[in-house]
């Protein structure tokens, strides 16, 4: 067998693997979310799809290493560091994430987002609510995951220059995360500070710390990821593409700003600060 004969082999069998890991990790979100629908319609809370976001993503991440005996490198049979660290990252994210809004919405109303929409939707609330919050959810979740799926289901298990590139960009963001949100809960938790704008910490150099630490940790485990085989390490973008485009342009900061059109304090933030990449405040 000449080595582009073998080398096409390798791929089509990297495809196929690939693909039966996006199937399976499929019928285990919609699972997963179709059950969580169920217990959010018995509490009357739709804002616990925001809750079990990151839960899912450690869901798919551990049983695709399962699946496909990942944990274990499978040429020398030691422990898959690389697998391993992604595993861990998501893990960590996951957990953060959904503890941090488990915690903001202990004992409140549901998210005014929420009840707006069971509000608007009326006798179709129950089928959209499962359509366009949980499965659609689901959905993105399942494309967000694309790489760590990619590389569980064919990954060469080496931890590179690039592999340890990408854990440096994901703790960039899980800082720039994880401290955004503690200095806005600070913030918020001051009576004193009932109806103003967070300009300080990390909000000084950037409007969304949260958003941007977000994206970044994606991008790292893509990183974290490579090297894969043609094409997986293309396919695997598809991740962190839709998470960019998901905070830039849809559910992130375009949502959350347009609460603050006729708030002339923010406006005159918006003009000083970056709305993503972290930078010092422009001269007004």
């Amino acid at each position: 067998m000449t080595n582009l004969t073998f080398t096409q082999s390798m791929q089509q069998f990297a495809l196929e693997s690939f693909g039966q890991g996006v199937l399976q990790a499929a019928l285990i979100i919609f699972i997963f979310m179709s059950g969580f629908f169920l217990f959010a319609l018995m509490r009357r809370r739709n804002d616990i799809a925001d809750i079990i976001w990151g839960i899912g993503f450690i869901v798919v991440a551990w049983t695709s290493v399962w699946s496909f005996g990942a944990m274990y490198d499978g040429v020398s049979g030691e422990l898959n560091l690389q697998m391993l660290l992604v595993a861990g990252v998501v893990t960590l994210w996951g957990l953060r994430l959904a503890t941090h809004i488990f915690i903001r919405n202990y004992k409140k109303e549901e998210d005014f987002r929420y009840k707006k929409w069971r509000e608007d939707w009326g006798k179709w609330f129950i089928p959209r609510s499962y359509l366009q919050i949980f499965i659609l959810q689901g959905f993105l979740m399942l494309l967000i995951s694309v790489p760590v799926i990619a590389l569980a289901s064919y990954g060469k298990g080496t931890v590179s220059f690039v592999t340890l590139l990408g854990l440096l960009v994901w703790i960039d963001g899980f800082i720039f995360e994880s401290f955004g949100d503690y200095q806005l809960k600070k913030f918020i938790s001051n009576p004193e500070n009932k109806g103003k704008i967070m300009k300080s910490g990390l909000w000084k150099y950037t409007r969304h710390p949260n958003y941007y630490g977000e994206v970044s940790q994606w991008w790292g485990v893509y990183l974290m990821c490579l090297p894969l085989i043609w094409p997986l390490s293309i396919i695997a973008i598809i991740g962190p593409l839709t998470i960019t485009f998901l905070i830039l342009k849809v559910s992130g900061i375009p949502m959350l700003e347009k609460k603050y059109d006729d708030n002339p304090e923010f406006q005159e933030y918006k003009k000083v600060t970056n709305a993503f990449f972290p930078w010092f405040p422009k001269n007004n």
